[in-house]
């Protein structure tokens, strides 16, 4: 079964090119390329492949009409398939991988907007710390106290000896006189119906 694909991110349109040999340990530099003469142009496309943690990442150049596949750069949390060139934030060299053979090679590329070039940036750095990042797992949770519960654990209300109590003698109050006088004063407070209004004399 085929893992799960999603897009993290996609740009329009790039720009690949052949490059020289490293000349230096310091890194690449594009003005070193003829980017003017680029080799191929289409559109990239970041994949993350699986659904959970960890994944993984490919970046894909392909076809911005037909979908066919370029080249493609396998990306890891090292993030040394990816090299931004040291004298422009808009070129990278990638490390594409032959999906038949296995081999390696080493392509430039290049986007036309410095705004492509740093969200290409933010999309790679947030799947690094999404890998990186420990997940709590749902038994973490279900063993951790409710934030509702006070510290130092439950208090023990439970009494250590016997209790005794004393019940005096309760006065017997008449039954009649309190139900009289709350009968008695609810009905002085009672208002007398309106007498009935006078009938008039028919005329004979």
């Amino acid at each position: 079964m085929d893992d799960f694909e999603s897009v993290l991110w996609i740009a329009r349109e790039c720009y690949v090119y052949q490059i020289p040999p490293r000349s230096s340990g310091a890194g690449y530099r594009a003005n070193d390329w003829q980017v003017d003469k680029f080799l191929w142009k289409g559109r990239l496309r970041v994949m993350e492949i699986g659904s959970g943690t960890p994944s993984r990442v490919e970046i894909k150049l392909e076809d911005d009409s037909t979908g066919d596949e370029f080249a493609v750069c396998p990306y890891d949390t090292t993030g040394a398939a990816v090299e931004a060139v040291l004298d422009s934030s808009r070129y990278f060299v990638l490390r594409v991988r032959d999906r038949a053979s296995g081999k390696h090679a080493y392509l430039g590329m290049g986007f036309p907007e410095r705004s492509d070039a740093f969200d290409f940036n933010v999309c790679l750095q947030d799947w690094k710390k999404r890998q990186t990042t420990p997940v709590a797992s749902a038994e973490d949770d279900r063993t951790k106290p409710s934030p509702h519960l006070p510290a130092g654990g439950p208090k023990d209300y439970s009494l250590n000896a016997p209790v005794t109590i004393n019940i005096g003698k309760l006065g017997k109050r008449p039954v009649g006189s309190a139900t009289a006088a709350s009968i008695g004063g609810l009905g002085a407070g009672l208002l007398p119906p309106p007498p009935p209004a006078p009938r008039r004399a028919r005329d004979g």
